[in-house]
């Protein structure tokens, strides 16, 4: 295979137009979430995924699953729990098996705020899938979002 091959050329134009469907949305859901709750999409997204933690076999997250969960690094997932931390939207304490883990939880207030701002987050989803839709090269990833469920 050559750098001109086509079926590299298509595999580079595949990316492309995910990659521009990804900015697109991403874009659309956090001018949303920063005009309506003061929030970034890795704020919300860090919020959601810890807010889904429960008290059973595995339930909390260590720092490298929440970082996984919200594709950032480890450090910079510890920033911005610093940050949220310092906002009142998360408490951190130490594992009660594990006196060197260290787990985050939402607070009230972070729950309020998250439940909030998860009708704006939907809506500004639904609505960036909807003008993608109108793009001939976009459509069809749409159409693949779309039909995407979440793992079992």
């Amino acid at each position: 295979m050559t750098a001109t091959d086509p079926a590299l050329t298509a595999l580079a134009q595949g990316w492309c137009a995910l990659s521009l469907l990804h900015g697109r949305i991403e874009a659309h859901i956090e001018r949303a979430l920063q005009t309506g709750h003061d929030l970034s999409v890795r704020e919300y997204s860090l919020l959601d995924v810890l807010s889904r933690q429960h008290d059973g076999e595995g339930g909390h997250l260590q720092m490298k699953q929440v970082a996984d969960a919200v594709v950032l690094s480890q450090s910079a997932t510890t920033r911005l729990v610093t940050r949220l931390e310092d906002r009142g939207l998360l408490s951190r304490y130490l594992c009660p098996t594990d006196r060197r883990g260290i787990y985050t939880d939402v607070t009230e207030p972070g729950l309020n705020l998250l439940q909030a701002a998860r009708p704006t987050n939907d809506t500004a989803l639904r609505e960036a899938l909807d003008e993608a839709a109108k793009n001939p090269e976009l459509a069809p990833l749409v159409r693949a979002v779309e039909t995407l469920r979440a793992p079992a």
